[in-house]
């Protein structure tokens, strides 16, 4: 088979739409343009979190079998042609909330529409958060796998704690031991419904250790944030500036500051999800700096926006930025992105939960009643390369580590998922820095009549998106199809429980006690 005619051939797949199998919302089918289970890329320069090459990538059968240069092939290869453009791993985007029930309503992207446009933006998984139902572990994960039958790329879960008791003890072991579960969310805000308190975050942070799990935080003083609400209220603050003003930086440092230390106290890894203010930030990095074991995920909202929409005259159009921690004000996305740059903060998530104008509108008398939460699971990959790569901020490899690498090795997945690599999945990215991109809510692949990156240009497209060792974007065009998605399971005890059983032994040799005391009658 000719170069030219592959090139016609290609041509012809990702132009003949109405050859394709329909798939719902205009999407067409896997099996709609016919490509190979084998896949060539040649010429490209393949960057990994800790080298790059000049390399061609073979897969065949959902696997990358071989990375060298000049790989020869049969007839029966899909050849795409990299020259000049780089060849990545996939995006991981460690946080999402898709079908998500929340605040009287439920977010509008769904498994699949959600997961369609995280393809569309060059992010091959995401691993996404199972609430409760009535406190149930059990009863969560088994609505969100059913939500999850729509999908149609690889996922994975976290689970929320909402409440505590011996049922939710044992059943976090059953998660971990058998659905392949190894992180959990605890709310540190939303009073009334997901907060929990100290005690409950000891005895968490307690079983996570014990387990090998992750534990995470949404860090926010949820009572201050209460008061805060209310003061707003009484000054006649309705608007959606006043989300904003009713929860400042200072309670969402306070938080992070008191989850690490009671983390500290547990002596177990912490995770603290979409820091978004310096506060926050320094937190982390003084913990850091003392060696203690914490993660901090900015996500793209918080790196890039600051908080000037709120005030916007037009209700729709402040309210589609509401989101918890707010988006801030000017100086502290700056903070964030040197933070990133320097290791002190370590990945980029997005907290993807979007509700359209008329489910914000549920809120327009009332901040508290707008339903929290913005997009990003399509743009983050580009944004990101575009505010930290062109900028010269952070370099490709650096880059493929906070959207990719750095996620698979938190949550015990790598090298099978955010490497290229003989053996990992064969989920791919093709990426041309000279290319450039615009969003915009007529354009994007969510479900939402808006986008808070409305508008937004940059250099650096992903033109093309394999995921499972199938070409799903290409040319502007998704080829995806309701189903075909996988759940990742991850095991327990990742890297950063190494040395955690010998920690403890020192401290508890250090503690020269107890003391043996001879009784003295009285």
């Amino acid at each position: 088979m000719s170069y030219h005619f592959i090139l016609l051939l290609l041509l012809f797949c990702s132009k003949a739409h109405s050859f394709c199998d329909a798939g719902i919302n205009g999407y067409a089918s896997e099996s709609g343009c016919g490509h190979s289970n084998k896949i060539l890329i040649k010429g490209g320069t393949v960057v990994n979190a800790y080298s790059q090459q000049i390399a061609d990538v073979y897969v065949e059968d959902g696997f990358i079998i071989a990375v060298k240069p000049n790989i020869m092939v049969g007839d029966d290869v899909t050849v795409l042609d990299a020259t000049g453009k780089f060849v990545m791993p996939g995006g991981i985007d460690p946080h999402t909330h898709l079908a998500m029930e929340f605040m009287g309503t439920e977010t509008i992207d769904d498994y699949f529409s959600g997961q369609a446009a995280a393809l569309a933006g060059g992010t091959t998984m995401h691993i996404d958060f199972v609430i409760p139902v009535n406190g149930s572990l059990p009863a969560g994960f088994e609505a969100y796998v059913e939500k999850a039958k729509s999908s149609c790329m690889d996922y994975g879960f976290h689970m929320a704690i909402t409440k505590w008791d011996d049922v939710v003890s044992k059943d976090m072991e059953i998660m971990v031991k058998e659905k392949g579960i190894n992180s959990f969310k605890f709310f540190m805000a939303y009073k009334g419904s997901l907060m929990i308190n100290d005690e409950l975050l000891l005895e968490g942070f307690k079983k996570c250790k014990s387990l090998g799990a992750l534990a995470m935080v949404h860090a926010e003083n949820g009572d201050a944030v209460f008061e805060g609400q209310k003061r707003m209220i009484e000054l006649g603050i309705m608007g959606p500036e006043g989300h904003a003003l009713s929860r400042p930086p200072v309670l969402e440092g306070e938080a992070t500051a008191r989850a690490i230390r009671l983390a500290r106290f547990v002596n177990t890894p912490l995770y603290v999800v979409h820091v978004m203010s310096r506060d926050a930030m320094e937190e982390i990095a003084r913990a850091r700096k003392s060696g203690q074991r914490v993660i901090g995920e900015p996500v793209v909202s918080g790196l890039i926006l600051d908080d000037s929409s709120l005030w916007d005259p037009d209700f729709i159009s402040a309210a589609k930025f509401v989101m918890s921690p707010p988006i801030r004000e000017s100086g502290h996305g700056e903070a964030l992105q040197q933070a990133l740059s320097t290791g002190v903060l370590q990945l980029v998530g997005t907290d993807h939960c979007t509700f359209n104008s008329t489910q914000k509108a549920l809120g327009i008398d009332d901040f508290r009643k707008i339903p929290n939460g913005v997009n990003g699971i399509e743009e983050r990959m580009h944004l990101v390369w575009d505010t930290m790569v062109e900028s010269g901020q952070i370099s490709m490899t650096d880059y493929v580590r906070i959207t990719s690498t750095e996620c698979a090795r938190i949550f015990n997945i790598y090298p099978k998922k955010g490497a290229i690599m003989p053996g990992s999945d064969a989920d791919i990215i093709i990426l041309n820095p000279i290319s450039s991109f615009e969003i915009s809510a007529r354009s994007h692949h969510s479900k939402s009549d808006t986008n808070v990156y409305e508008g937004r240009k940059g250099k650096g497209k992903i033109e093309v998106t394999i995921a499972g060792g199938k070409i799903v974007w290409e040319n502007g065009f998704l080829n995806v199809v309701p189903g075909s998605g996988k759940y990742i399971e991850m095991p327990p005890h990742s890297y950063l429980f190494t040395g955690i059983d010998k920690a403890d032994e020192k401290y508890i040799s250090s503690l020269k006690a107890p003391v043996k005391r001879s009784k003295v009658a009285t």
